[in-house]
């Protein structure tokens, strides 16, 4: 049995479904971003539907279906919705960069990063949402994934869960490392 995650009632992760439904694309109006988010169990006035949008620094841009609302690339969110690929672009640079080792332990995974990086980097990874990758957390060289066991559509234990990302994350690093 899988349990989604709950959302908590804060501007911080009402702002990130604000800016992951913008960034899925095809958001037309307030109204319809409203409507978007009360269809998750997040209920929002107009005035702070407007003011998140100015926050986030929201803008309209022409799309195939009319005007819809963009984030400038830079606007904090969960990231674009990852693909079932390795890893994105970024993610793929900052691994090159910044990935000392990898380390499966248990059902989660030890990143080790020069000092400093940690946080980079699993700033990439939240940003990439790796489906196996339920959350991160940042040190100051190391970053720890917290895996979901059955990623995927796999009926795996959390164990060979991290066993597999950890060769995966490796080796993406040393493609382009």
């Amino acid at each position: 049995m899988t349990t989604a995650a709950r959302l908590p009632l804060t501007k911080a992760a009402r702002q990130a479904k604000v800016s992951d439904l913008i960034l899925r694309g095809g958001v037309h109006s307030q109204s319809e971003l409203a409507d978007q988010l009360d269809a998750i169990g997040l209920s929002v006035t107009q005035a702070t539907l407007s003011r998140d949008l100015a926050e986030l620094g929201a803008f309209k841009v022409r799309g195939a279906h009319g005007l819809v609302y963009a984030l400038p690339a830079s606007a904090p969110s969960n990231g674009a919705a990852a693909s079932g690929a390795a890893a994105g672009p970024l993610l793929v640079r900052r691994l090159a960069e910044l990935l000392v080792s990898a380390e499966a332990a248990g059902s989660m995974v030890v990143l080790r990063t020069p000092p400093g990086g940690a946080h980079l980097l699993a700033s990439g990874i939240d940003g990439a949402e790796l489906p196996e990758v339920a959350g991160t957390l940042a040190g100051d060289d190391t970053v720890l994934l917290v895996c979901r066991p059955g990623a995927n559509g796999h009926a795996r234990a959390g164990e060979a869960v991290a066993s597999a990302l950890a060769a995966r994350l490796l080796a993406a690093a040393q493609r382009t490392g």
